[in-house]
């Protein structure tokens, strides 16, 4: 039997929480990767989310990926890289693009 492994990645920001102060628009996700989920957690059948903080710069580059919240330690860097690798629209204030956080929950979910 074939196990299947979803990965569940909120990558809408209105699910995510914008910290600070709001903008005009908010940032898009223009690229997402998706994290590698930790084989023992996998193979034991563990599901978890991580919140992530992390700053989006006025070029759309995640900056300062920093862990706000887990369900499992293990969960923490995966969310983290995978999240150093995504590229996003930036948000704008006034028709300029401007730097902000967000907090992005990243769902690890194991269904076999």
């Amino acid at each position: 039997m074939k196990t299947k492994l979803i990965l569940l990645i909120i990558i809408t920001l209105g699910f995510g929480q914008i910290v600070g102060l709001a903008a005009d628009e908010p940032p898009v996700p223009v690229r997402t990767v998706p994290p590698v989920f930790p084989e023992d957690l996998r193979r034991d059948g563990i599901s978890g989310v991580v919140t992530v903080s992390i700053l989006i710069d006025e070029k759309g580059n995640v900056q300062e990926p920093k862990v706000v919240k887990t369900t499992h330690e293990a969960f923490s860097q995966p969310a983290m890289d995978a999240l150093a690798k995504w590229k996003f629209k930036p948000a704008k204030q006034g028709g300029e693009a401007v730097a902000m956080r967000v907090n992005i929950p990243i769902q690890f979910t194991h269904k076999g």
